[in-house]
């Protein structure tokens, strides 16, 4: 499970949610949040059946409808810059994304339906995709214009958040950088077993980016040296990939557990160089296992 496109028309839903959790720490599985919201390829999902979910989660997911474009971009990126993602339905009504970011009058959009998923639109971009005219039943002439907006809201105290930014969403559209938005869950996951969430009350520690400095020359030599033939520019290119990830969740190391740091990092890159580049049996004969 990471970012990836949605495999069909009709999924949008659960992916839009999926992402909004992704930013509130919570990685959960597309089809589990299809199960529960109760959606299908018919119908596809509505805001009812995405506010069920959300419940599941611990989370309350709002719902607001404004008229006038200003106001809905002004209360949209109040919520965005308190950290909290939030659900747009576009393209009239058939399609779910998700708001995570406002930074310098554009917005940061994660799309299931982008190949990158991350999308960044200026706001006249953004309200044309986003904006719903309805005609009046009565008189055809009118035409009022409507602009849902759904903000998915933590019930539980968030230990760490993503910090989108457009920096950063310019990285992840990169192709090389691809194999980082697949494998998202599977980095935090493996990061979380060595890192902390920064806190108020955090003491004695340094960023991943510190720790790196200090001692990523060492890992990948030894490493390289350990299995003796790896390509350094593409280990090196997943210790990135950690760093990239833990600076976005704000993760870092307590000053206690730099060596087990040390160790568990020098493990993760072991065992990705095994399974890349294969390896020989150690103190025994055999033939390698393909």
């Amino acid at each position: 499970m990471g970012l990836y496109p949605q495999p069909n028309h009709w999924q949008c839903g659960p992916f839009a949610l999926k992402h909004a959790l992704v930013t509130l720490g919570i990685f959960a599985d597309e089809k589990s949040i299809t199960k529960i919201a109760g959606a299908n390829w018919w119908y596809g999902t509505d805001e009812i059946q995405l506010s069920k979910a959300s419940k599941h989660f611990g989370c309350k997911l709002l719902m607001f409808r404004r008229h006038d474009a200003e106001r809905a971009r002004k209360e949209l990126s109040d919520y965005l810059r308190r950290g909290i993602p939030t659900l747009l339905c576009v393209r009239r009504w058939g399609h779910w994304v998700t708001a995570v970011k406002v930074e310098r009058g554009k917005f940061i959009i994660l799309d299931s339906s982008n190949k990158s998923i991350l999308t960044i639109l200026t706001w006249g971009q953004l309200k044309k995709w986003w904006v719903y005219k309805e005609r009046d039943e009565l008189d055809r002439s009118f035409t009022r214009t409507i602009y849902d907006f759904h903000p998915i809201v933590p019930r539980f105290r968030v230990k760490t958040k993503a910090r989108f930014s457009l920096l950063r969403a310019r990285y992840l559209r990169r192709v090389e950088n691809r194999t980082l938005t697949l494998h998202w869950d599977q980095y935090m996951s493996d990061l979380l077993t060595l890192c902390k969430p920064r806190t108020a009350l955090s003491e004695n520690v340094f960023s991943l980016g510190e720790f790196f400095r200090r001692h990523q020359t060492l890992i990948l030599d030894q490493v390289a040296y350990w299995h003796g033939a790896i390509n350094k520019g593409k280990a090196k290119r997943i210790l990135n990939h950690m760093h990239f990830i833990a600076d976005t969740y704000g993760l870092i190391i307590h000053e206690g557990d730099e060596k087990r740091a040390i160790a568990g990092i020098t493990a993760i890159l072991s065992f990705w160089a095994a399974g890349r580049f294969g390896v020989n049996p150690v103190y025994e004969t055999g033939k390698r296992k393909r």
